[in-house]
């Protein structure tokens, strides 16, 4: 448990890193599944590594030794946190719960008001326009989901460039793409370190729908041009209030072909050749979710060994040489 518990937390300083490359350089649809498995993950096995930290600090505290009825001096000895680690561990646990909650409020109203808003937008072939000057253009999700865009941004765009644009917020629909950013967005709520991977996904899932669309039109360098004509457009635009999923670019006001990433990388990606699977990220990355998680399991083991073997030095007392007991000294 001394190496295991830490492990997690060492992967979710170093992991981050390779969230841009391996957006840059993956498949986007891939690289979402990637991203955001990987935010999950980090996010869910360093919030237990504290949690199993803090666990270990309180077992060594006399008085709830004696209300747990286990050993507090053999919980001690074996302790793999020194006490400022435990409480500090225990902090940012705290920390981490409250803003997860906080994150699930915001983002389950947000999503059932788009499911509402959605459905109060009657339309036979789900695309809504709405008399607006400012060039605007996004999916909101419902049951079923809608694409509304605004007169400003049909303006802005020829009719082939309209067919890209609704190809490409069908896309956001069709793949759920809202889930995505909200997934990784709770991995990053967790874990601060992690929000790399949360703002790679809100690039990649961009990707994705850009590089549908050009699967559905057959022009990359059309879709290209569509992408910023709509970003130069809606830059001009007064910036408008946050959409009802809370956030900018991805399925949100102001629209996906505009804010959700850095637009000329975009534009590049789509003037280049299609993008490769990369199979050798994709095993890397498995790989050291494989680890975390395993990690992560076996750092709880090794903390049930440990409440083993206070229990039994609390009902049997101290035990002298020679004598034989589970060993914690080691797990890990």
């Amino acid at each position: 448990m001394r190496i295991a518990v830490y492990l997690p937390l060492l992967l979710s300083v170093i992991a981050p890193l390779g969230a841009r490359p391996l957006s840059e350089r993956c498949e986007p649809r891939l690289a979402t599944w990637l991203l955001t498995a990987s935010a999950l993950v980090l996010g869910v096995a360093t919030t237990v590594s504290l949690g199993l930290l803090a666990i270990t600090g309180l077992i060594g505290l006399p008085f709830l030794a004696d209300l747990g009825h286990w050993s507090a001096r053999t919980a001690q000895i074996n302790d793999p946190a020194e006490p400022p680690v435990a409480l500090l561990a225990g902090l940012l646990l705290g920390g981490a719960l409250l803003t997860v909650a906080r994150m699930l409020w915001r983002r389950g109203r947000s999503i059932a008001s788009a499911i509402w808003d959605a459905a109060c937008m009657p339309t036979p072939d789900g695309l809504v326009i709405v008399e607006d000057e400012t060039p605007d253009a996004y999916a909101l999700p419902g049951l079923p989901g809608r694409v509304v865009v605004s007169t400003g941004m049909l303006r802005t765009l020829d009719k082939a460039e309209h067919d890209i644009l609704l190809a490409h917020e069908r896309a956001h629909l069709a793949a759920h793409h809202y889930l995505f950013v909200a997934l990784a967005g709770l991995g990053a709520a967790a874990n601060p370190l992690l929000r790399p991977f949360a703002t790679a996904v809100t690039y990649t899932v961009e990707r994705w729908a850009d590089e549908q669309a050009a699967r559905a039109t057959g022009d990359r360098r059309r879709v290209a041009r569509a992408v910023g004509k709509a970003a130069l457009a809606a830059h001009g635009a007064p910036a408008p209030r946050l959409s009802t999923l809370g956030f900018r670019g991805v399925l949100g006001r102001r629209g996906p072909l505009a804010g959700a990433g850095p637009v000329p990388r975009r534009v590049a990606a789509l003037l280049a050749p299609p993008p490769a699977r990369r199979p050798g990220l994709a095993l890397a990355t498995a790989a050291c979710l494989a680890l975390t998680v395993m990690s992560t399991a076996a750092a709880a083991h090794d903390l049930d060994a440990l409440l083993d073997v206070v229990g039994v030095e609390h009902q049997h007392g101290p035990h002298h040489p020679g004598m034989e007991r589970p060993d914690a000294h080691g797990m890990g």
